[in-house]
């Protein structure tokens, strides 16, 4: 399958060009030549969808046209002009004779909150509605800018955050790291930026990274703009197996593990602590670099403990308040294996970034510091279980999985809409509810028949439980989805 992949960069006068082709859709030929049984078009089609929920794929973006397409993956004419026929079927792509193939993006476009939409794509945490508590925030963020030292937050600051937000950090992590360091931790602008720097530090291009067979899609758009190869891991209810990480870790050189094992995104399992020790005593035998993204760590009322915890001199924890506060606060704490490898990966960071927000970080470590982190924890998780409640009673007699505490599911598809949960998003987004298909998080081209519904982000309950009823209506009439037009 290999051989011939890049036929068309033959065409091409400029050689970084061509290279750029092969980075682009380097991720398309593993999974095109692995095992799944499934068509060929089929797959190409579930490649594309991926990518365009990944954000790979812009709105508007051009494909390649079937013949370059075609030359690039080495497929037959056919093929790739059934997959593109397919994916207009989908409402996924337009195409027009003279202009070509493009991304139509997900349409309708809403807002990310308020209004009359109801949001369920971004994995947001339900807003709290206690008045008490949103005073209080809002009386804490005035004060911090009172005190006269606005001036100092707008200059250039260490990379890190200062003294006072890396023990913010330390507090935060009380609950959960066994010792955690202010020498070894850094205050970083989101956890995202974190694995950016991560990925591009403990890899190289071409490099493997071992990530579950279901993952973060933003770490697949890190992966495939660094050209780091990410291989999926045989997984059960609790995650990667020892067995599959064992025989990857035999078989080739990894780079590092990637782990997200607290209400996993999108499954919501959580990995036991016999797993985890597991995990931990193989990274040792090894020597595997792990990366935990413990984003939901402080969501659950009882966390188990991290993998940091077991193998701490392999291990960068991160955790953040997105999940807690809000996607606003783009704050982000990461706890590295080591005092020279927090120099080292404060290095890597500050290329990326420059430095995390001094104001983001002031605010994050005042309200901290003002025990607001607990408060705003209880009211989330007392709503989160308010509408698990609800999905609970709208979803009885299909199957699911959730955490009580959590504020996203994973739906299976019934028998007959489970060869299309693109479709049932595509549909359901021109209901103006959104949820996010099965392909956006695979990293093996087979991508399960279930979708991933966010509870939060809406503002009002009631606005939650109307998307809920919608959701159902096209699990129990799915002739639905056949009449819709794209």
């Amino acid at each position: 399958m290999s051989r011939g992949l890049f036929q068309g960069c033959g065409e091409l006068s400029n050689a970084k060009v061509c290279k750029s082709m092969k980075n682009r859709y380097s991720h398309w030929f593993a999974a095109l030549a692995s095992d799944d049984k499934s068509p060929v078009y089929r797959r190409l089609v579930n490649l594309i969808a991926a990518d365009i929920d990944s954000g790979l794929y812009q709105p508007q973006e051009r494909l390649p046209t079937l013949r370059d397409m075609a030359a690039r993956l080495s497929l037959n004419y056919s093929t790739v002009a059934r997959a593109y026929s397919e994916a207009r079927s989908r409402g996924l792509i337009d195409s027009s004779p003279g202009t070509g193939s493009y991304v139509k993006g997900k349409t309708p476009s809403f807002s990310l909150r308020g209004g009359g939409d109801v949001e369920m794509t971004m994995n947001s945490l339900p807003e709290p509605a206690d008045p008490a508590l949103l005073e209080a925030l809002n009386a804490e963020a005035a004060a911090l800018f009172d005190g006269g030292n606005l001036q100092s937050l707008l200059r250039y600051q260490d990379f890190g955050g200062s003294e006072a937000d890396k023990l913010a950090g330390v507090q935060l992590l009380a609950p959960l790291l066994e010792q955690p360091s202010v020498e070894r931790m850094l205050v970083c602008p989101g956890i995202h930026s974190v694995l950016v720097a991560l990925l591009s530090m403990l890899a190289k291009a071409g490099d493997t990274v071992c990530v579950p067979d279901l993952v973060y899609p933003g770490l697949k758009a890190i992966a495939a703009q660094l050209g780091v190869s990410l291989k999926a891991l045989e997984c059960d209810s609790e995650g990667p197996t020892i067995r599959s990480l064992e025989a990857m870790c035999r078989a080739e050189s990894v780079a590092a593990l990637y782990l997200n094992p607290t209400l996993q995104n999108p499954t919501t399992h959580t990995m036991s602590m016999r797993r985890r020790e597991a995990i931990a005593d193989l990274a040792r035998r090894y020597s595997l670099p792990i990366i935990e993204d413990d984003a939901y760590a402080l969501v659950p009322e009882v966390p188990v403990a991290p993998i940091a915890n077991l193998v701490p001199e392999l291990t960068y924890y991160v955790t953040g308040l997105s999940k807690c506060f809000g996607p606003g606060m783009r704050v982000a704490y990461l706890h590295t294996p080591g005092k020279l490898i927090a120099k080292r990966t404060a290095g890597a960071l500050r290329s990326l970034s420059v430095m995390a927000s001094p104001v983001n970080n002031a605010l994050a470590t005042r309200w901290i510091d003002k025990g607001m982190l607990a408060a705003m924890v209880t009211s989330i998780r007392a709503e989160s279980r308010a509408r698990q409640a609800l999905a609970a009673q709208y979803f009885s007699d299909y199957s699911y999985a959730a955490h009580p505490d959590g504020f996203h599911l994973w739906l299976t598809l019934p028998g007959a809409v489970e060869q299309s949960p693109s479709v049932v998003a595509s549909h359901l987004r021109t209901q103006k509810v959104g949820v996010v298909s099965s392909a956006a998080f695979s990293t093996n081209n087979r991508p399960p028949p279930a979708v991933r519904l966010c509870l939060g982000g809406t503002t009002t309950r009631y606005q939650y439980e109307e998307s809920l009823k919608l959701v159902v209506d096209i699990l129990e009439h799915p002739s639905h989805l056949s009449s819709i037009s794209f």
